[in-house]
């Protein structure tokens, strides 16, 4: 059975793909999709010659364009704060009077914390809106 060198890039492309979805890797697609222009390239009638350098030329093309694109969008991806770290910079309401004892109660985000204020000689009466600055345990430092 002689088959033709089209099918073995399909298969070679095919043998790319798998380690692709198992480690998502990206470079792992880019040998695929160089795999699958040289079982064009082997289709339309060129040599093995022909076969291995588009190969080689669309894999290494990928990975130089691929590459880059990638790194700047990890770079771009915007900062998800959760849990502690996503209250700071919010604004709290006061609801027992807040000083640096660290007595005070603020509600903030739907709750009610102790609070004490940033600045030792600063104070905060029910109802007025402060900044939370840090949380320093279970207490919201404000200012």
């Amino acid at each position: 059975m002689d088959i033709d060198a089209w099918v073995w890039w399909l298969i070679g492309a095919v043998a790319l793909g798998i380690p692709l979805v198992v480690t998502a890797m990206p470079e792992f697609g880019m040998f695929a999709a160089g795999a699958v222009a040289g079982a064009i390239a082997a289709a339309v009638g060129g040599g093995i010659v022909i076969q291995v350098l588009v190969f080689v030329l669309v894999s290494v093309a990928g990975i130089a364009v691929v590459r880059p694109l990638a790194a700047r969008q990890r770079a771009q991806r915007p900062h998800l704060a959760s849990g502690i770290d996503a209250l700071k910079g919010r604004q709290a309401v006061v609801v027992a009077r807040v000083d640096a004892s660290g007595e005070g109660r603020v509600k903030l985000a739907g709750e009610i914390w102790s609070a004490r204020s940033l600045d030792a000689e600063q104070t905060f009466e029910p109802g007025q809106s402060v900044d939370v600055v840090d949380i320093d345990g279970a207490t919201a430092v404000v200012m």
